[in-house]
């Protein structure tokens, strides 16, 4: 049974990495053993009934006796522990949530659905280094593997609403924290006052821009708001997060950087979980609507196609019934 370490499985997306794994019964087929950077040597999470000691997770003798790394950690601590582990002589799998490794030539972006025969052959070719992709370009290119898959996409532009989460569980405590801030300083009576609703949108406005709102992971307000930028600036006019939408798009499938041509805007909206996208496709070739659904819908089992009418809208692409269903 492969020994499998486990890393940054208590924040976000190390969360739900735990909850889907519990769902699917992973933990029937692996020796998992949790590790911790600042826990170690307490109680772990009860998997199957029972609970071990957590690991040192800045431990390489600790690390190098895993078969397979799974972190969710971040780019700090793979940008610290990844290479010293392969100096001391590990050789195992590392499997990373984060972008640090994304674009390394020896990383193979993994998005099954979409890429699943390149990760079979990366395998093959004896590749250990496999990296999940960004969470907006996944959320695209699910819900266009069928188009990718007939080879009909020209270009794409992409303008992504990226909700608190994605940026990790500070971000979402923030988030819930301004929303929190805001009711604690309005009355009953002036959520309910007849009359002009300005006097209650003027005191918003200020609570908002108060010295009291937190925005200690923001660095601005969120909540009421949107943050029309999303990682470092590049310089060029791009942040880093749209810059990934053609870099990591043109990897995940294979192609030669600049082979599908990807611009766009991502923006942060005050929403707790659940991204969005908007995109605009130029295609090969004419498709017919009932031939795009078809595509769309049959491509993989994750995806449904819903039909570009008010009613549908509303009901089906919502957050809240989204999340509960994708978890």
């Amino acid at each position: 049974m492969k020994q499998v370490g486990i890393v940054g499985w208590r924040g976000m997306v190390g969360s739900v990495l735990l909850q889907r794994m519990i769902e699917e019964n992973d933990f029937d087929d692996i020796s998992a053993h949790f590790f911790s950077t600042s826990s170690a040597g307490g109680v772990g999470p009860v998997i199957n009934g029972k609970s071990d000691i957590l690991k040192d997770a800045n431990s390489l003798s600790a690390l190098a006796e895993m078969d397979i790394i799974i972190t969710c950690q971040g780019g700090d601590y793979t940008k610290a522990i990844y290479p010293a582990l392969i100096n001391h002589g590990w050789q195992g799998y590392w499997i990373d949530a984060a972008s640090a490794l994304r674009m390394d030539e020896k990383a193979c972006i993994i998005l099954d659905p979409v890429n699943r025969d390149n990760i079979d052959r990366a395998v093959k070719a004896g590749v250990k280094l496999f990296v999940g992709g960004n969470c907006s370009i996944t959320l695209s290119l699910m819900g266009l593997a069928g188009l990718i898959k007939a080879d009909l996409i020209e270009w794409m532009s992409v303008m992504t609403y990226q909700s608190a989460s994605g940026a990790g569980a500070k971000q979402v405590r923030e988030l819930i924290a301004q929303s929190a801030y805001i009711s604690q300083h309005l009355s009953a009576d002036e959520l309910t006052a007849s009359g002009s609703v300005l006097p209650l949108v003027n005191k918003v406005s200020e609570l908002i821009n108060s010295a009291g709102m937190p925005v200690e992971n923001f660095g601005v307000p969120l909540m009421g708001s949107i943050i029309p930028w999303i990682d470092s600036d590049l310089g060029d006019g791009n942040s880093r997060e749209e810059w990934k939408g053609e870099a990591e798009t043109n990897k995940i499938l294979g192609l030669a950087p600049g082979t599908i041509p990807v611009n766009g805007l991502c923006i942060r909206v005050g929403v707790i979980r659940c991204h969005s996208a908007a995109i605009t496709l130029k295609l090969k070739r004419e498709v017919s609507e009932a031939e795009f659904a078809e595509l769309v819908t049959h491509s993989h089992p994750w995806v449904n196609y819903v039909r570009n009418n008010k009613q549908e809208s509303v009901s089906k692409l919502t957050r809240l019934l989204l999340v509960v269903r994708c978890r």
